[in-house]
């Protein structure tokens, strides 16, 4: 028997692959599915079941392609209502594997047909469960994703199913077997996940508050619904991706994945498409199209698009040479599918044919210091949590999460000076600003973990 976790850290996701006397399965596949069925073929394996533990919000999930690559069944948990031939599965149904099978639980609360499947290894011992985001490490899956008015489901309702389908479903399941999430720290799927992505259910039991004993039923429907903050806009758009339907990632990439001439590149970017460049924070500064938004591909990429650029926008992108296809696929993967091409060369095509670089202004912590800058002239962009855990005295906190919401009133006289953790967030909110026409932002170079050790107020 052969277990997989395929962890993508971009998105905190993992997929798994099971495989068993020449057969294997694909649980929560990513769109770009080459990867699994290059796997089962150098195993001399054949895929027989694709499993979705549920319709996956956060990402365009690659249960169509691959159903239709490996002419397997599609498999989705009860009550499920999808475009296209799948297999809806009854509570306690088996599949087979080789010799090994998967058994169907039916878990309600983060949607109403997520599912968790018990792996049985070749003696029929009860080996793992993938619990999809019905059971995280540290965590459960927040209940507020699936709520609809008009059907009376409330976030209330759903948490109340959460904990009935934790507590008839998993807590009486052996101790010993592993859990495997599908979803670690990063994701908006919970609250509070853990960084590990797999622990033994005992250890679960002793250590995730959901699963403690002496929680009542409404205890856990105000713990697990508390704090909840809005989800991702991009959320609802990949639901109905999952559910409906998309195009192959294929065709996506041809589409994609053109290289454009700077001529050609200016009269689109001129048109309404967003140029996006994925470049790293520290390459951005030096030297940019000017209006171009700067998501680099060396951080939480996927998720920070989804949360700040509108989903149905055209988009250019902006790379290090070579990574134009990953830029690409990383966008399909959280269903932004609209790309027009590339800037072929890069910035250094742009610059060579004589066109203008804009550049971040930057100045390092002990410049800041060294300089006496009102602190009220410092914007911090983290989340509220880190900017309790400590900040600069008087600084400002303005979490990058809530761009597109703030209020906050910047005077044209007065230069501002912005931080995050160490950079990223921070070359993103300035990228934003600059389109804006702001010119009177600069970035801290390290962020708070160079400030840190020279002035904290807590």
């Amino acid at each position: 028997m052969v277990v997989e976790q395929i962890y993508t850290g971009c998105l905190a996701q993992g997929a798994y692959y099971i495989e068993s006397d020449g057969q294997a399965a694909i649980i929560d596949p990513l769109r770009e599915v080459q990867p699994y069925l290059d796997k089962a073929e150098s195993n001399g394996a054949r895929i027989v079941y694709v499993f979705e533990t549920h319709l996956h919000a956060d990402f365009v999930s690659g249960h169509l392609d691959l159903g239709s690559l490996a002419d397997a069944p599609i498999v989705f948990g009860p009550g499920v209502n999808v475009a296209f031939p799948c297999h809806v599965a009854c509570h306690g149904e088996i599949f087979r594997i080789g010799k090994v099978s998967l058994e169907v639980l039916h878990t309600p609360g983060h949607t109403m047909e997520s599912i968790c499947l018990l792996l049985r290894d070749e003696q029929g011992k009860e080996a793992a469960i993938f619990t999809g985001d019905t059971l995280f490490i540290g965590d459960v899956g927040r209940p507020d994703l699936a709520q609809d008015n008009n059907s009376g489901l409330t976030r209330e309702s759903l948490a109340g199913m959460l904990f009935r389908s934790l507590r008839e479903q998993i807590i009486p399941l052996p101790d010993d077997i592993i859990v495997y999430p599908a979803h670690g720290a990063g994701s908006a799927c919970g609250k509070n996940m853990s960084k590990e992505t797999s622990d033994t259910l005992g250890s679960q039991k002793l250590t995730n508050y959901a699963l403690q004993s002496h929680l009542t039923e409404n205890q856990f429907i105000q713990e697990v619904t508390t704090g909840l903050s809005a989800p991702p806009a991009y959320f609802a758009m990949n639901a109905k991706k999952n559910k409906n339907g998309y195009d192959s990632i294929t065709a996506i990439l041809a589409q994609g994945v053109q290289p454009l001439a700077v001529e050609q590149f200016e009269s689109i970017a001129g048109g309404s498409a967003l140029i996006l460049d994925t470049r790293s924070p520290e390459a951005f500064a030096q030297g940019f199209v000017a209006g171009s938004i700067n998501i680099g591909l060396d951080g939480g990429f996927a998720p920070w698009v989804g949360a700040l650029i509108p989903h149905d926008v055209h988009l250019l992108i902006i790379a290090e040479s070579g990574r134009e296809t990953e830029a690409v696929t990383r966008l399909a993967r959280v269903g932004y599918d609209k790309v027009i091409g590339f800037l072929d060369g890069g910035v250094d095509a742009w610059s060579h044919a004589g066109k203008s670089l804009a550049v971040i202004r930057e100045v390092s912590a002990a410049e800041i210091l060294k300089a006496n800058v009102r602190n009220d002239s410092i914007i911090d962009v983290r989340k509220p949590g880190e900017f309790l855990a400590g900040h600069v005295e008087h600084a400002t906190n303005l979490p990058l999460d809530d761009l597109h919401y703030q209020k906050f009133k910047y005077q044209p006289d007065r230069v501002y000076y912005v931080y995050c953790a160490g950079g990223y967030r921070s070359m993103i909110y300035l990228s934003f600003m600059a389109a804006l026409g702001f010119s009177n932002l600069v970035n801290v170079k390290g962020g708070f973990n160079a400030i840190k050790p020279l002035i904290i107020t807590q």
